[in-house]
């Protein structure tokens, strides 16, 4: 099993943490602007373990040289049942530094971004502990 899905599904924050290269830009599915860096990323992907509930990786994919990946899942935020992708690639160290994540439907993406939503000062809190701001 790969290290990242074996760190979420073990909601092991620290070992997901680690993954993170210190570069790493986060685009997330219910936000226009991606986010850049470890300590940001970390901290809303602490979120996200926080808000979905009965979530499963159900498919890996990956190309030959290991560096790009894509996770496909299922979970439930706000009610509403999600299917999604994690995107990620690596980098030469074998640190994510791109992660991009795309969910459907429509309805599930806006729970999840009202989920989020509700969580984004404890987030914000979080990466500026991390960082010393």
């Amino acid at each position: 099993m790969h290290a990242f899905r074996k760190a979420v599904e073990d909601r092991d924050e620290a070992a997901l943490e680690a993954l993170l290269a210190e570069d790493v830009v986060f685009t997330s599915p219910v936000a226009f602007k991606p986010y850049e860096g470890k300590a940001i990323t970390a901290a809303i992907l602490r979120g996200v373990l926080r808000v979905f509930e009965d979530f499963a990786y159900v498919r890996e994919i990956a190309n030959p040289d290991g560096r790009d990946h894509a996770f496909v899942f299922t979970a439930t935020v706000g009610g509403k049942r999600i299917q999604g992708c994690d995107f990620l690639h690596f980098d030469e160290e074998g640190r994510i530094d791109d992660f991009t994540v795309m969910v459907r439907p429509l309805s599930a993406a806006m729970a999840l971004s009202e989920a989020m939503g509700a969580q984004f000062d404890r987030i914000a809190r979080e990466a500026g502990e991390a960082t010393g701001a």
